[in-house]
């Protein structure tokens, strides 16, 4: 006989997600936070730092791995929150350094590079924040 699988819902009617699912989603935010403050304080700078340094990249594989296992409860959308940030920021840095190397944009390149580090702070406490209050992202 098959065994069936325990769906529990919490006090919103969601699917309960396993408590490991939500620990991984909140150490994907710690690592990230640490690349943040690593290019805040070191010598690298906050977009090179989230996008370049091994915490930062151990996170988006993280997510990767993980997020099946968050599939139909309300973290999952922290992780599709934690994955588009990343890929976005990639994006966004890569369109302010061509325009900072090709000479023609330094005057945009570097308020490209100047928001997306606001944008991606912004990001990732806005997730932290919603994680710890049980909330999904609105993606």
């Amino acid at each position: 006989m098959a065994e069936r699988e325990v769906v529990t819902l919490d006090s919103e009617g969601r699917i309960e997600p396993m408590p490991s699912v939500v620990t991984v989603a909140a150490i994907v935010y710690a690592l990230h936070s640490f690349a943040i403050v690593v290019g805040l304080i070191g010598a690298a700078t906050v977009v090179g730092s989230f996008l370049g340094s091994i915490p930062s990249i151990a996170a988006v594989i993280l997510n990767y791995i993980k997020r099946g296992d968050a599939r139909g409860t309300w973290v999952e959308s922290h992780y599709r929150w934690q994955i588009r940030t990343f890929w976005f920021a990639l994006l966004w840095a890569a369109i302010g350094w061509l325009f900072i190397i090709t000479f023609v944009g330094v005057f945009i390149g570097a308020p490209i590079l100047i928001a997306l580090t606001v944008w991606l702070i912004y990001r990732i406490a806005r997730g932290w924040l919603r994680l710890g209050d049980r909330k999904p992202m609105y993606v």
